[in-house]
């Protein structure tokens, strides 16, 4: 199975997954050097699914490092903390793929499994891999985050309103990325349609990342109860990988 998705890049695509990151710096160095590898991917090469995805999350990643270096968190420890555990999901998930294990959740699977085709447009890809990455992933990396800091994920402090930032680096990214993925006749409809497509869509994205933190608060208060917190879980991967699909299927590409 792991040849059949990989290919040739099979050793280079393990050798990037063997360690996570260790800062924020180097999350950018290793989403670079993965967009390389997914390129590489046959047959698809450069228009597989998750390179469209991959590369989306390397701006948004690179913006971030961008206001870090400007000074620009209340607190650059919590926000750094949190892009290294987020990133770290990603990994994980493309490692238990690659590697042909159960441990990869079903909604990142809805999106790895679509590389071997049929192909769908990179818009959707990119959107599915947001879904799998914001309403799975993002929820448990604050719990991880804020274990690690030794805080609480609370309304309206530091922390809250360093993570609210992302959504202003969205909001200045989705118009450029958008219409990089939109063919020559969505294009024309895009440019007939104004700001709407993108003020819609940065409000997806902020709606989106307050769901997951209001999850993040549920799994901070049962972070001590195993059995909650795997029914949580099951629970986040079930409704993420439902979206996926919808993403990913004709009705979600019209949708886009």
């Amino acid at each position: 199975m792991t040849e059949s998705v990989w290919g040739p890049v099979h050793q280079d695509m393990c050798a990037l997954l063997t360690r996570h990151p260790e800062d924020v710096p180097a999350v950018v160095d290793q989403l670079a050097k993965l967009q390389d590898v997914l390129e590489r991917i046959p047959p698809l090469m450069d228009g597989n699914p998750l390179a469209d995805f991959n590369r989306l999350y390397l701006r948004i990643t690179t913006s971030v490092l961008e206001r870090l270096y400007e000074g620009r968190f209340a607190d650059p420890q919590f926000l750094s903390r949190l892009d290294v555990e987020f990133a770290a999901r990603y990994f994980d998930a493309l490692r238990s793929f690659g590697d042909g294990s159960s441990g990869c959740p079903r909604v990142w699977s809805v999106l790895f499994t679509r590389m071997a085709g049929p192909d769908p447009r990179p818009l959707p890809s990119a959107a599915a891999g947001v879904n799998a990455h914001i309403n799975f992933d993002l929820p448990f990396a604050l719990v991880t985050t804020f274990d690690h800091i030794g805080s609480d994920p609370v309304d309206d402090n530091d922390q809250h309103l360093d993570y609210l930032q992302i959504n202003d680096i969205f909001a200045e990214a989705i118009p450029d990325l958008r219409r990089g993925y939109l063919e020559k006749w969505q294009l024309l409809l895009d440019t007939m349609n104004g700001d709407l497509d993108d003020w819609w869509q940065g409000e997806v994205v902020e709606y989106t990342r307050n769901v997951a933190w209001r999850n993040a608060q549920k799994l901070w208060a049962c972070r001590h109860d195993l059995a909650s917190t795997a029914k949580e879980r099951e629970r986040l991967d079930g409704t993420a990988a439902a979206l996926g699909r919808l993403l990913l299927s004709p009705l979600g590409t019209f949708l886009q």
